[in-house]
């Protein structure tokens, strides 16, 4: 028989045999894809950098470590702080926007960069918007109207009534803008003329003003609240619409007359765009639950803030709302761009 004829039989056969072997070779590397991915880690896989616009000992890196604390108890894996201070908060920023977007580096921030800072400046290094991908809101805080308790002003209204009086007399200090705007916005709203006197930071303005070189100021609660407390700064008005649990018998700027007053601060995460859905709702389910653990609820007693949480969703919508508001404030103030 001719050895280069092959029966149908034969032919079949070998058909056969190598569908057969396709169909092994197929199934075996489904096994592999699928071993493949069942061996995929799981995120966190590795430590977790969080990236603070300001000093250490700063609320902001207070909170980040609070937070990173819980994840890092939560899921076994470390969370670096890497405070990157200084420009208010644009060099922390844009490092961020440029880092690889697998969820590993996350910025921990405020409203400075992310709502104020493109009005306080012609030109960024970072767009707020475009360059990172929001995961939550993380705490919201008040500030507090201060005054030397040498101060012969004892009310939001004394202090009202005498500036109406006496245009440009009194002198108020700020070191952060959103002490600044919180100023700006309590001269637009009362009516009054009052002098802006800047400082690098607020520390140093408390300082002033507990030496009577300036009149008054609106500070952040971790700022002020020790001074408070210790019966070295009196406090009259606070700046949101909801009184401080620390301070309860301090009424709002808007109870004690300066009505639509609400000014405060607030921290959220942000990772680059492009982070991975799965990714960024993993960080947001952590962090939610970060700050309800112990070390978070001790920062948000100790600042006088408080935690607030949002979807991804919801941080962006809120984000676009405050930075609005932050604009029309810094406009209205005639604060030119730097």
């Amino acid at each position: 028989m001719n050895r280069n004829t092959f029966h149908p039989s034969s032919r079949s056969a070998r058909r056969h045999v190598l569908a057969a072997a396709a169909a092994t070779v197929l199934g075996l590397g489904a096994l592999h894809s699928t071993a493949a991915l069942a061996q995929a880690p799981a995120y966190p896989a590795k430590a977790i950098t969080f990236v603070v616009p300001f000093a250490a000992g700063s609320a902001t890196d207070q909170l980040a470590r609070a937070i990173g604390q819980s994840i890092t108890n939560d899921t076994k894996q470390p969370v670096v702080i890497d405070n990157k201070a200084g420009a208010s908060g644009m060099i922390a920023a844009a490092a961020v926007a440029k880092a690889p977007a697998d969820g590993y580096t996350v910025l921990i921030t405020t409203n400075t960069t992310h709502a104020a800072n493109e009005h306080l400046y012609k030109k960024l290094s970072y767009d707020p918007v475009k360059d990172f991908a929001p995961i939550t809101g993380l705490g919201k805080g008040g500030q507090v109207l201060v005054v030397n308790p040498a101060s012969p002003h004892k009310s939001v209204g004394d202090l009202v009534a005498f500036a109406k009086k006496n245009p440009g007399k009194l002198t108020f200090g700020s070191g952060s803008a959103s002490s600044r705007v919180a100023g700006e916005m309590f001269k637009q709203l009362a009516g009054v003329d009052i002098l802006h006197v800047p400082y690098k930071s607020n520390p140093f303005a408390i300082t002033d003003l507990l030496a009577g070189q300036i009149d008054l100021m609106i500070t952040d609660t971790s700022t002020g609240m020790p001074q408070i407390t210790a019966g070295k700064l009196r406090a009259l008005g606070y700046s949101t619409q909801k009184r401080s649990a620390q301070l309860p018998e301090v009424p709002t700027i808007d109870e004690a007359g300066v009505k639509g007053y609400d000014m405060g601060y607030w921290f959220a995460a942000y990772a680059p765009a492009g982070t991975p859905a799965a990714v960024v709702t993993r960080l947001n389910e952590l962090m939610q639950a970060a700050t309800k653990s112990a070390t978070a609820k001790s920062f948000f007693d100790m600042s006088g803030s408080e935690a607030w949480t949002t979807t991804p969703a919801d941080l962006a919508k809120f984000q676009a709302a405050e930075t609005l508001k932050w604009g029309k404030v810094i406009k209205a103030a005639g604060i030119e761009a730097e």
